[in-house]
């Protein structure tokens, strides 16, 4: 073989890549023909729409691959998405064969389930509610029961004649008669008018001078504070007051002996009424008197002296 151009069918010629260099295409390379550039190529370039599915494999004509059967409906793998062969990249839209994405074993997501743990949920947040709600309940009904009650008008406006504190009104406090009463001044007993309460129906009479008086010693006063002293008397026509000292001192005010029976017709049997003062006293012993001072007016029959814990009215 002698030395020459012998074209472009020689050995060093065959590379499948020729016509991509200046002196491959000068001895005539070619690029082959269908494919993708790469020698034996199988596929092919289409029209977009011209492929065809769920037909029969036709037989491959020399130097290609026959056409893989591909199941009814579905694109053939050779000319399938990227996404669709085994191993690539899955769509937002793909699905599981066998139903809706998402659940185990090709089933959907188990709406039943949530739906019950929904409930589950629902139904502990009212229970919580309802015990909550029972509980406080019960919390205010206990502090109404406390001092955190607010008192009614009627006990805002208006105090109670009965004593402020449990068991006083229980003690029994000292009463006293007429005739155990010590006498001053002109002061003397008598028993004519009728209607005193005292044993034997005896009574104070003749205060009607400045400086008459009885005395009361009290004992067994259980503690100091406030007591209301009793006095039963009759009058007759006009209102009558008197001094009242108690241990030594006057006091505060006058004890009013009123003409509450209005008795006009100078019947003292049908006068006879009581009245009342709130002094304080000490435990122990104590000393109450009755007088008639200068510009008093003491027109009046005593009969009893008693005493009551706290300030009281009856």
């Amino acid at each position: 073989m002698t030395p020459g151009n012998n074209g472009a069918s020689t050995p060093e010629d065959d590379d499948p890549f020729g016509y991509l260099y200046a002196d491959g295409q000068a001895n005539g390379a070619q690029p082959p023909s269908g494919g993708y550039g790469y020698p034996n190529s199988v596929n092919r370039v289409r029209a977009v729409g011209t492929r065809q599915y769920g037909q029969q494999p036709q037989q491959a004509s020399y130097g290609q691959v026959p056409q893989q059967q591909s199941a009814p409906g579905r694109p053939n793998a050779h000319y399938a998405a990227p996404e669709t062969l085994p191993g690539g990249a899955p769509t937002a839209q793909q699905q599981v064969p066998g139903g809706g994405g998402g659940g185990r074993g090709g089933r959907g997501p188990n709406t039943k389930g949530l739906l019950i743990g929904a409930i589950a949920v629902v139904a502990a947040v009212v229970i919580g509610i309802g015990v909550a709600m029972l509980g406080g309940g019960k919390d205010d009904k206990d502090s109404g029961n406390e001092a955190g009650a607010a008192p009614a008008q009627s006990q805002q406006s208006k105090p109670s004649p009965s004593p402020s504190k449990g068991g006083e009104s229980k003690v029994d406090l000292p009463k006293i008669d007429a005739k155990a009463l010590r006498l001053g001044g002109g002061a003397t007993l008598a028993q004519d008018v009728k209607g005193a309460q005292s044993d034997g129906g005896i009574y104070v009479g003749n205060l009607n001078q400045v400086g008459s008086s009885v005395t009361w010693t009290v004992n067994g006063i259980p503690k100091d504070g406030a007591y209301t002293v009793f006095a039963r008397y009759s009058t007759v026509d006009e209102d009558q007051e008197m001094t009242l000292t108690v241990n030594g001192k006057p006091f505060g005010s006058k004890l009013n002996m009123g003409n509450f029976t209005h008795t006009s017709d100078g019947d003292f049997t049908k006068g006879w009424t009581k009245t009342y003062a709130w002094p304080t006293l000490n435990k122990g012993t104590n000393t109450i008197t009755v007088s008639c001072q200068d510009g008093d007016k003491c027109n009046v029959l005593l009969d009893q002296l008693w005493l009551k814990a706290g300030q009281v009215k009856d």
